[in-house]
């Protein structure tokens, strides 16, 4: 039984498959983008990722505003730097986290307007 969703008859467009195949990306890209994808699931890592966005933070305000414990927050961290989404200093004792790429931002602000 065929829907609405799929072509009534079996079709193959040669130059529509040449054409979009030859600007695939490899697979190894696919798997990498595929593995931020999944680090970005995290709705705690989305929190931290959305909290470096508004401030330069450090690990002990970040668990205060998620209400965590510093390893946890810490564990998560290192995660997110792992795929250099966020990046560290230190200043004396204290280590401040922030986003690496502003394309993060970018991208939670567009998905955080899909939901509104």
């Amino acid at each position: 039984m065929k829907g609405e969703d799929v072509c009534d008859v079996q079709c193959i467009h040669e130059d529509s498959v040449k054409e979009v195949k030859s600007q695939m990306l490899d697979d190894e890209t696919f798997q990498m983008i595929s593995d931020n994808f999944k680090i970005l699931s995290d709705p705690t890592r989305l929190k931290i990722l959305y909290a470096l966005i508004l401030k330069e933070i450090c690990v002990c305000d970040l668990a205060a505003i998620l209400k965590m414990n510093d390893s946890a927050v810490s564990h998560q961290l290192r995660l997110l730097r792992n795929k250099n989404l966020v990046k560290f200093r230190k200043k004396g004792k204290m280590a401040y986290y922030s986003i690496s790429d502003q394309r993060i931002m970018e991208m939670i602000q567009m998905e955080s307007e899909l939901v509104d």
